[in-house]
């Protein structure tokens, strides 16, 4: 427990000091939901905009953050030889994995209460006691996309894992029911698009924020199936150099 408390401690000075860092993971979001709410663009049906938008916005910002932004930093840490080190420690993989993934929470959670605090102004209207199954798809997703960015990170070359991390972030923001709702997209592509971690965790999210969820318990299942498997697989293909 000491090792991955020291661990955590030094993942969270290192986002610290990158602050321009998280200005953009934390700024990205909050203009994505300030434009679109006033510029009527996207498909939402008879839903208030802000209403629409916030779940999918939430979701995209845990997929930047757990996913793009820890995967980007950690293929570079790796390409640079900085984990190399860590390689010789007690660590080990589970808890490198483990203790990023809890860093990336407590970023989130500044996240989380700026895009809501931004979304009450802007004339939010949704559920604020859904505080509950918000948490816990906040936690499950983050597991599932820091096991995606770190899979990639610990087997790819720092400038192949930066392709394939933007390139996936923009596979899923396009059809991940982040953006769009699943209904809008061709018919044969809504089955699959049904069981990526984006769409499961936007599902939830307006599940819990707006009462607007197209499979309820289902994507509740393939966010916890993501939470698993994606660590796993992290810890057991993840090399140190």
């Amino acid at each position: 427990m000491s090792v991955l408390l020291a661990q955590l401690k030094s993942e969270l000075r290192v986002i610290a000091r990158n602050g321009e860092q998280l200005l953009v993971i934390i700024g990205i979001p909050t203009i994505l939901l300030v434009f679109f709410s006033q510029v009527d663009v996207l498909p939402r049906g008879d839903q208030n905009a802000v209403d629409f938008l916030l779940p999918g916005i939430l979701a995209l910002a845990v997929m930047s953050t757990a996913m793009v932004s820890l995967g980007i930093a950690t293929g570079f840490e790796r390409s640079y030889g900085v984990l190399k080190r860590l390689g010789a420690t007690p660590l080990g993989t589970q808890r490198l994995v483990l203790a990023k993934s809890l860093a990336v929470v407590l970023v989130e959670v500044v996240q989380l209460l700026v895009l809501v605090g931004v979304g009450l102004i802007l004339g939010w209207r949704g559920d604020l006691g859904a505080v509950a199954p918000v948490v816990g798809a906040v936690l499950l997703s983050t597991l599932a996309f820091a096991g995606i960015g770190l899979t990639l990170a610990g087997t790819l070359r720092g400038e192949v894992n930066l392709a394939a991390q933007n390139g996936l972030y923009l596979v899923l923001l396009l059809v991940g029911g982040i953006m769009f709702p699943l209904d809008s997209l061709p018919n044969w592509l809504q089955v699959p698009a049904q069981l990526l971690p984006s769409s499961a965790l936007a599902d939830v999210m307006r599940g819990a924020l707006t009462e607007t969820s197209l499979n309820g318990g289902a994507a509740w299942i393939v966010l916890a199936v993501w939470a698993l498997v994606a660590p796993a697989t992290a810890a057991k293909f993840f090399r140190w150099q």
